[in-house]
């Protein structure tokens, strides 16, 4: 791969925020309010999960750009109020007000996800779905993850294509499968790809609704998987502008070797910080060794 190449390529995490990850990825002795500063040190992209509950207040998104790079970039979920409770049906005011908070992030926003319920299906909500697509404000750039598969045909397509929404790539395989390469439905719709490693449910909870794993470290690898992704972001390189990749701890158990093992099928280094590198916050020279080089906007 070379480097015009890469610099399309954004890999991160669904998230920054796990205690697993203290004293395995981040220092020890380095408070919870600072991870997103060391996590900006590390990959390039975060998707940002807590948007789903509650839109930041200006202070925190404000923190938040002040806290990474410039060359950093969030994708954010859309709130769960639009998305889960009305169904993306008569909320022209809440999209509003939701956007409207994400103002201080506007210069390193690139991507707001859709999350659909699996429950959204075709057949009740397709009038609401395309009335709320047609409405999205052309100043932001929209990503939509169907759950439910009636959503999988061409007329659904074209309609993304027309409104220059993405149509998500995601990976839910049970464990079960992990060993063989997912077949999904994966249009393209837009000029950019937007990917999300995200494994089964079932992984991350029991019957009660209680984590059943410790995310410090992969508990499974999903090779063929990974294999497969790769090839399939590179067979479409050359027609898109970028790619937006995020991985769910419970794809493979940790995220961030997750992404660096997408990013070594893809042809880069996407190197995590050594021990001596998480001694401590104040060691920000150890930090900028494995800063990775900023890509273009």
């Amino acid at each position: 791969m070379n480097l015009t190449e890469q610099q399309k390529i954004r890999i991160g995490t669904c998230a920054w925020s796990f205690d697993e990850w203290s004293g395995v990825l981040y220092p020890a002795d380095w408070p919870s309010n600072r991870w997103l500063e060391f996590y900006a040190r590390c990959f390039p992209a975060v998707e940002i999960d807590s948007t789903f509950y509650s839109a930041p207040s200006e202070a925190v998104a404000q923190r938040w750009v002040e806290m990474t790079p410039s060359h950093f970039r969030f994708a954010c979920k859309l709130s769960r109020e639009i998305t889960h409770q009305r169904r993306l049906r008569d909320c022209q005011a809440e999209l509003t007000a939701f956007l409207r908070a994400l103002e201080p992030l506007a210069q390193k926003l690139r991507v707001i996800l859709i999350q659909l319920p699996p429950s959204y299906a075709p057949k009740e909500e397709k009038t609401a779905f395309r009335d709320f697509v047609a409405q999205l404000p052309s100043d932001f750039r929209f990503a939509v993850e169907f759950r439910h598969p009636g959503w999988h045909r061409p007329n659904f397509i074209r309609l993304l294509q027309k409104h220059r929404v993405c149509w998500v790539w995601s990976d839910t395989s049970p464990l079960n499968e992990r060993n063989q390469a997912p077949f999904e439905f994966q249009p393209i719709t837009t000029d950019f790809l937007y990917l999300r490693l995200l494994g089964d449910a079932v992984t991350k909870y029991d019957g009660n609704g209680q984590r059943i794993h410790h995310y410090g470290k992969l508990l499974w690898k999903r090779e063929a998987a990974l294999d497969s992704w790769a090839l399939r972001i590179q067979r479409h390189l050359d027609e898109i502008r970028s790619v937006w990749a995020f991985a769910n701890n419970h794809y493979e158990g940790y995220s961030p070797e997750t992404c660096q093992r997408l990013a070594q099928r893809l042809g880069f280094e996407l190197p995590l910080p050594a021990p001596a590198a998480r001694d401590s916050p104040n060691e920000r020279g150890q930090l900028d060794l494995f800063a990775e080089t900023p890509p273009p906007p």
